[in-house]
């Protein structure tokens, strides 16, 4: 990506110092996005497979959520460092470390004998996990000129997206026909795969060697301190966002802690990296105007796409009894579409202001949340895979403007730096949203509940009609007068609660609207590009 830059900046891009060496850029797109398709799958697939994890080692399902929160908390810390990591190891060589650590640690997960055996594996898959995408992204603005970098992130971009839909019906699959174990084993031969046409295809640019080179001749300074304020800052945040709603949040002494030691952690972070000539995580790019938008764009779209992943299968399997497939298919359709949008908003962004792009595509995804909350108890499989298919026209227009608007203006030398920080948003905005989805969908339970119970009260006229009109109904079908009664209690109890839980989605659905609301603002603010210049994509 530097090289690219600098060619751009220096006179044009050189097919030459480019990391497809002479081959298909598009082939060499496809190479390294299979290894990124396979982490963004196992991220999500795992999710399904809990039940089977916890089951299988005896253990708990609260439990078995460290299986995701440790691969959550690894993959957040090294994806915020692997910028810098990218640029001293090299890229394609740091590509194929990651590589053979997540493809190695799947193979001792699928063996892992007991819970403390899986999460230890897990942390490794997650420190080779978290450095795949700043590295993919390098070698792909890399291997295409300028004009046609908006196509590399399309393709990108439908690793990304794409994956997180196949992933819980290709889970629920494989769980319930096989066991869990190959949940991580179908990891290896991919990645077997990828190392292979990685290490034959691609090769390292010139300029990101040269780069490294005059890195390493300044003497090798390693940000000791930025290194362990960033762990235990961004570890202990991914832990109280993953395992908050799970411990009644504040009301748990240890996620008091973990919170505190975040909050410490990040504030001394800013300052640290501020202050420091040659940091590990460029605090200071957040500062520019057009690079703080698009990381908030970017949490914003991360939150929008993992929340709704998880809460609209959670919706169709709690309240109208999906399997876990066949909830995971209302997804798919969303998956195509995005998968033919992707191209399309590559070669837009040649020719539309990303601002406006990323602003019809936030409205867009607002919209998409408030169709869903139009739900009752008769809607069908179509009217929520539509809801999905509003979104995915939107999630490309959000995904790849701001992803190619962010390195817009950034000096050659802070683009691995740029590309780390786009994916830790993308990364903690997912887990962002899917922590206020959850908790507001608990408290709202509790609000509607206290609001609706008002009125199931003998003393209310509607109240007493109903049961009446439901009693006689259950006497009609063969009940005698003192089980009809009790018959009908019980089915205004369940509707009582029926209604309680789809009122709380609404609101959910409401929240993740207003989310999309506010980004619309903060894409117009980006600065206007040249879409003439050669050199634009960066």
């Amino acid at each position: 990506m530097t090289d690219a830059v600098h060619d751009g900046a220096a006179g044009g891009w050189s097919p030459e110092r480019s990391a497809a060496g002479g081959r298909n850029p598009y082939l060499i797109a496809f190479v390294v996005s299979i290894a990124t398709f396979m982490e963004v799958l196992d991220t999500t697939i795992a999710n399904v497979a809990l039940r089977y994890i916890a089951g299988s080692l005896a253990v708990g399902l609260d439990e078995s959520t460290y299986v995701i929160t440790s691969y959550l908390v690894a993959n957040a810390v090294v994806l915020s460092i692997s910028g810098w990591l990218s640029t001293v190891i090299g890229r394609k060589r740091f590509y194929m470390i990651c590589v053979a650590t997540f493809a190695f640690a799947s193979l001792l997960c699928g063996f892992a004998w007991s819970l403390e055996a899986l999460v230890l594996f897990r942390i490794l898959q997650g420190i080779g996990g978290g450095g795949m995408a700043t590295s993919e992204q390098a070698i792909l603005a890399d291997s295409f000129p300028p004009a046609k970098r908006g196509q590399a992130f399309a393709i990108y971009g439908i690793a990304v997206v794409v994956a997180p839909v196949i992933g819980p019906t290709l889970g629920g699959w494989i769980s319930d026909t096989y066991s869990w174990h190959w949940v991580f084993l179908i990891n290896v031969p991919m990645g077997l795969l990828s190392l292979f046409l990685v290490g034959t295809l691609v090769k390292e640019p010139s300029g990101a060697e040269e780069e490294r080179a005059r890195l390493l001749s300044r003497g090798l300074r390693f940000d000791y301190i930025g290194f362990v304020l960033v762990a235990v800052g961004l570890g202990s945040l991914e832990f109280v966002l993953d395992e908050g709603q799970r411990n009644d949040w504040f009301g748990s002494s240890m996620i008091v802690a973990f919170a505190c030691a975040a909050a410490f952690c990040l504030i001394a972070l800013v300052v640290w990296e501020v202050l420091h000539d040659e940091p590990i995580v460029d605090i200071r790019l957040l500062g520019r105007r057009q690079f703080g938008a698009c990381f908030l764009c970017m949490l914003g779209t991360g939150a929008i796409v993992i929340a709704t992943t998880q809460i609209l299968p959670q919706l169709l399997q709690a309240e109208f009894g999906y399997t876990a497939m066949l909830a995971g298919l209302v997804l798919s359709p969303g998956g195509l579409v995005t998968m033919v949008m992707m191209p399309i908003t590559g070669k837009l962004i040649s020719m539309v202001q990303p601002r406006y792009l990323i602003a019809a595509g936030a409205a867009i995804a607002a919209l998409s949340m408030w169709h869903l909350t139009g739900i009752t108890g008769d809607i069908n499989y179509g009217y929520a895979a539509l809801a999905r298919v509003y979104l995915a026209i939107g999630l490309p227009l959000l995904f790849l403007p701001v992803t190619t608007a962010s390195y817009e203006g950034l000096p050659p030398d802070k683009t691995n730096q740029a590309s780390a920080l786009i994916n830790v948003a993308r990364n903690i905005g997912g887990s962002m949203g899917v922590a206020l989805a959850q908790t507001a969908l608990a408290q709202r339970q509790q609000f509607h509940q206290s609001r609706l119970v008002e009125h199931i009260a003998p003393s209310d006229l509607g109240y007493q009609q109903t049961i009446d009109a439901v009693t006689r109904y259950f006497q009609a079908q063969g009940s005698n007068a003192a089980d009809a009664a009790g018959q009908a209690i019980a089915w205004v109890g369940k509707t009582l609660q029926q209604q309680v839980d789809f009122l709380a989605y609404i609101d959910v659905f409401w929240l993740l609207a207003m989310i999309g609301v506010v980004m619309i603002p903060i894409a117009l603010s980006l600065k206007r590009i040249d879409l003439s210049a050669p050199a634009r994509g960066h």
